[in-house]
């Protein structure tokens, strides 16, 4: 059993002034350890989104009905509050363990061997995020669920999806640059589909923002325009991310694109066939809560897929030290 190292004076010193340098210094995680980590941040980052859905739902939007505290002299919720107090709530604390893997992530990705700073950026890209969430979340508190403020705090959780699913892909490249797989009019036509996919996306929080689920059983404010209008827009939008998905899955086969970049379109074709039939049954029955909150996972899902998809055509080989081996070879070979 290996004896444990004392810490100086000057230890302590050190990890009070940069503690990621110091635990850096004294551990190596797996390259498995740092993609395990990634993938804990991006699956926070989704139930982040699921539980604050829920919140909605549920009308406990204002169960916590200010912020930073849960009431003005209570920092938690009360027995008063009910079942709306302890879901909202729960949900702001479910905001530390987000914190947690984001910072769990940061702390790996920081002490990899070779040290890698593109990967660190991604993982403090995603703490700021999640503060400016944090701090965006309790001003929604603030002015009663405003709905426009509300399709701003989803959008941001979508931000903080797309950068960790950057971080999670990341972590199973090289850092050597980056060569693509495909052609620039591929690449391009990759690019239009994440975007109509973002323009769905923001169309589907108006959809919200003017629908039914106000998030809170008191009277607030929606965004004025004709729900069911807003709701056939999103379709044709939803349709035309389908079209496009398929279209790019029948041009990678033509050009006899990878395996890679073929399998990542046909799981993004299929997770929308799934999110279509949500959306869809939930349209016509009324929309009951569960089925609208499945329909969010599915957002964050389609996102997830779209995503993979971009980043699917074009590869980050390692960049592997072979010049020793190479040195060692030639000595053998003047010998």
């Amino acid at each position: 059993m290996e004896p444990v190292p004392n810490v100086t004076r000057a230890d302590a010193a050190q990890a009070v002034r940069n503690p990621l340098a110091f635990i850096a210094e004294r551990w190596t995680p797996s390259p498995r350890t740092v993609q395990r980590a990634a993938l804990a941040a991006l699956v926070m980052a989704v139930l982040i989104v699921v539980t604050g859905g829920a919140v909605r739902l549920t009308g406990s939007g204002l169960g916590c009905p200010t912020w930073p505290k849960c009431t003005d002299d209570s920092l938690t919720t009360t027995s008063e509050m009910g079942v709306h107090g302890v879901i909202e709530f729960g949900n702001r604390m479910l905001t530390y363990v987000l914190c947690a893997a984001v910072g769990w992530a940061i702390i790996a990705a920081r002490s990899q061997k070779p040290y890698r700073r593109s990967l660190t950026r991604l993982g403090w890209a995603q703490f700021w995020v999640v503060m400016g969430n944090a701090v965006l979340g309790g001003v929604v508190v603030l002015v009663g669920l405003n709905p426009y403020t509300v399709a701003a705090h989803f959008l941001l959780s979508t931000a903080l999806i797309a950068v960790a699913t950057v971080m999670w892909q990341r972590t199973r490249e090289g850092d050597d640059a980056p060569r693509p797989l495909v052609g620039r009019p591929v690449q391009q036509m990759a690019w239009i589909l994440v975007a109509v996919t973002v323009l769905l996306i923001a169309v589907g929080t108006v959809v919200t923002g003017a629908g039914p689920h106000a998030g809170d059983s008191s009277e607030v404010e929606r965004i004025p325009l004709n729900w069911e209008n807003v709701t056939k827009l999103h379709a044709v939008l939803a349709w035309i991310v389908v079209t496009l998905t398929f279209a790019l899955w029948f041009v990678l086969r033509a050009v006899d694109a990878p395996k890679g970049p073929l399998h990542r379109t046909r799981d993004l074709f299929l997770v929308l066939l799934a999110q279509g039939a949500i959306g869809y049954v939930q349209y016509f029955t009324d929309l009951p809560e569960v089925l609208v909150g499945l329909h969010m996972f599915g957002s964050c899902l389609v996102w997830i897929a779209t995503l993979r998809v971009l980043l699917a055509l074009r590869e980050r080989p390692e960049v592997v030290a072979d010049l020793p081996a190479q040195s060692t070879q030639s000595s053998l070979t003047r010998a």
